[in-house]
C-alpha cells in the first residue's frame, strides 16, 4: 500500500502538467491479484492492509478527507472491485497507474516472467477495455516480456523528455537485487538526468537498508552545475526495526521527487501508519 499510494501521489503531481510523460516500470506484474487466494498468509495480510484500511474509511466517512492520496488510492481499489466483480480484486502498479495517466501519457510496462506478462496483458486489456466504454482514454500502452533493466535504453530518453521510472524488483536475493537497483537507477538518470525514478525496497534488516540507501544516493549523477540530485525516502514500518521476522516494513526512494512532494507526504504518510498499525509497534519516516 505504501508503494501504490506514492505511486498514484506522484503520478497526480507530474499530471499537473499539461505537457505527457512516459511511465516506465522495470518489474510490471501481473497487474491484478486475487486477494483470496488459498495462502493463508496471502490472506492474513489482506486483513490487516488493504481490507483494514477500507473498514476505516467506511466506517467514517471523512477520516481519510485531509489526506486526498490515501483516499484516492481507495477510490482506484474500489472502482477496481466494481469493474470485476471480485470483492477480493487488488490492483497492481500497472493499474493504478492506467487510473492516472492520461491520453498525451504513455505507459510502458515489463515484465520479465512470460505467465505474469500473459496475466499483465489480459489484465490491462480489460481495464482499458472498462475505461473506454466509461467515457475514460487510457495512454497509449507497450507491454513487453523482457528484462526490465536491460529495456532501459531502449526507452530512455523518451520524446516527451518527463518520465516517472519505477523500479520494484522482487528481491528474492535481497543482495543481488539491492546492487541492480543501484545501477538500474544510475542508468536511468544518467539518459534523463530530471526523471523522476522511484524505487520500492524492503526493510528487514535497518542498518543494511541504510546503508543501501547512503551508498545509492551517492552514487547517483549530479546535476550539470554539479549539484546533487533531490532525493527522499518514505519508510513506513509494523515491526519495531530490529524484529528478525523477515520483513518489518518497506520505503520508496524517490529521486528527483516533484515540487511539494515532501510537504505532502509528511501529512498522509503518518495517517497511512496510524490507520494500519493501530498498536503502534512500528513507526513511518520522511527521510
Amino acid at each position: 500500500m505504501l508503494k501504490h499510494v506514492t505511486l498514484l501521489a506522484l503520478l497526480r503531481s507530474l499530471t499537473k502538467k499539461d505537457k505527457g510523460l512516459l511511465l516506465l516500470d522495470t518489474h510490471a506484474g501481473r497487474g491484478l491479484y486475487d486477494l483470496s487466494s488459498s495462502e493463508s498468509k496471502q490472506a492474513n495480510e489482506a486483513a490487516k492492509g488493504i481490507e483494514r484500511l477500507l473498514v476505516h474509511a467506511a466506517q467514517d466517512g471523512t477520516r481519510f478527507a485531509p489526506f486526498p492520496e490515501i483516499a484516492d488510492y481507495l477510490k482506484v481499489v474500489r472502482e477496481t472491485r466494481q469493474r470485476t466483480s471480485d470483492r477480493q480484486a487488488y490492483p497492481g502498479s500497472p493499474l493504478i497507474a492506467l487510473a492516472a495517466l492520461r491520453p498525451q501519457d504513455r505507459l510502458t510496462l515489463i515484465e520479465s516472467q512470460p505467465a505474469e506478462h500473459a496475466a499483465l496483458r489480459e489484465a490491462v486489456k480489460n481495464a482499458s477495455r472498462y475505461a473506454r466504454e466509461h467515457d475514460g482514454t487510457p495512454a497509449s500502452i507497450t507491454i513487453e516480456c523482457a528484462d526490465g533493466y536491460g529495456r532501459l535504453a531502449a526507452w530512455l530518453p523518451p520524446i516527451e523528455r518527463r518520465a516517472l521510472v519505477v523500479i520494484d524488483p522482487p528481491y528474492e536475493d535481497t543482495t543481488s537485487d539491492f546492487k541492480a537497483a543501484e545501477r538500474a537507477s544510475q542508468e536511468a538518470l544518467r539518459r534523463l538526468a530530471n526523471a523522476v525514478t522511484a524505487i520500492w525496497y524492503p526493510i528487514k534488516q535497518v542498518k543494511d537498508t541504510d546503508t543501501w540507501r547512503t551508498k545509492l544516493i551517492s552514487a547517483l549523477p549530479q546535476k550539470a552545475g554539479g549539484e546533487a540530485l533531490s532525493t527522499l525516502a518514505l519508510e513506513l514500518w509494523i515491526h519495531p526495526l530490529d524484529t528478525r521476522v523477515g520483513l518489518n516494513g518497506s520505503g520508496m526512494l524517490i529521486i528527483n521527487p516533484p515540487f511539494q512532494f515532501e510537504e505532502h507526504a509528511r501529512q498522509w504518510l503518518p495517517a497511512l501508519h496510524a490507520a494500519l498499525d493501530p498498536e503502534s509497534r512500528g513507526g513511518c519516516a520522511v527521510r
